[in-house]
């Protein structure tokens, strides 16, 4: 271990982890794809002699946004093939993230959401430069375009984003005083209520992954929502029970079932009632919601 300590190599790519696991999850919307990006991008770093790299750490994100560049684009032939609606994957996230209000927003589900649907190489352009800020020419070099190339594409990808991402950036306590009215209003079976706290428009998208059961396609309009919700967590035989929880740097709700954790719901917020509704029951996708993960835009 003493060797491993003091080797440069090792000691970089750890002092840099937080950061190239965050500019993974955001490429990809996946954590365990995230893992395997980083264990490829330390292969991969090992064998790269140091004294050739003017800047560490731009490198390791240049190495790790070419792999998940690669894993993207396997990951959409694999969405292809999934069974009902795709969401990111949440993250328990520690305080300091929902702090940093630009980190909490870029991980936002509503906001992975958008990057869906981006190209590959737009979301690893648009993440680079509007979350990261990285340079169009260190980008270029990223994506194997060339800089001007990259300045379009970056500027397409923000245009993109900006007509379908949340109008204004809603904070931590309006987004919780909002979910507490919603858990109210679930916890008593109460219509009106939740249909007081959802927008008429409202969207609801369940994830089950074919593995749990979940609507195979987006619900639209706080009356249909409204129904789906008390009917199915209300009227559950098994004991249910739905707890607060912070995923993805925003309050979200954590659903447990007869003891077992049956899912995530992350909510977005406009004008302090519910217009998107994201509900994570595929068991796959559960496994970082019970320890923190840290994420970092330095």
């Amino acid at each position: 271990m003493s060797d491993h300590a003091t080797d440069p190599a090792t000691e970089t790519f750890v002092a840099h982890r937080n950061l190239l696991f965050t500019v993974a999850y955001e490429i990809l919307g996946s954590a365990a794809d995230a893992e395997d990006v980083l264990q490829e991008t330390w292969l991969r770093w090992v064998k790269v002699d140091l004294g050739q790299v003017s800047d560490q750490r731009a490198y390791l994100v240049r190495i790790t946004t070419r792999q998940s560049l690669n894993r993207l684009r396997m990951m959409t032939r694999r969405k292809e093939a999934y069974v009902g609606p795709w969401l990111p994957e949440p993250l328990l996230t520690a305080p300091d993230v929902a702090q940093d209000v630009e980190l909490a927003e870029s991980v936002s589900m509503a906001v992975m959401l958008v990057l869906e649907t981006l190209s590959p190489t737009e979301r690893a352009v648009f993440v680079l430069r509007e979350v990261f800020d990285v340079g169009y020419e260190e980008i270029a070099a990223a994506v194997d375009k060339s800089p001007a190339a990259v300045r379009q594409i970056a500027h397409r990808a923000r245009r993109h984003v900006d007509a379908r991402r949340p109008r204004e950036v809603v904070s931590a306590s309006e987004t919780r005083a909002a979910l507490e009215s919603f858990q109210r209003a679930l916890d008593s079976g109460d219509l009106q209520g939740l249909l007081d706290v959802l927008a008429p428009e409202v969207v609801l998208v369940s994830d089950g992954g074919g593995i749990k059961q979940a609507a195979p396609r987006p619900i639209t309009g706080a009356w249909k929502v409204a129904r789906l919700m008390i009917g199915g967590l209300g009227k559950n035989e098994l004991p249910i029970t739905v707890g607060p929880t912070v995923v993805n740097g925003s309050p979200a709700l954590l659903v447990h079932l007869d003891g077992e954790i049956d899912g995530i719901m992350a909510i977005r917020v406009e004008d302090a009632r519910i217009t998107g509704l994201y509900y994570v029951r595929n068991p796959e996708k559960l496994s970082r919601v019970e320890s923190e993960t840290p994420l970092t835009l330095r």
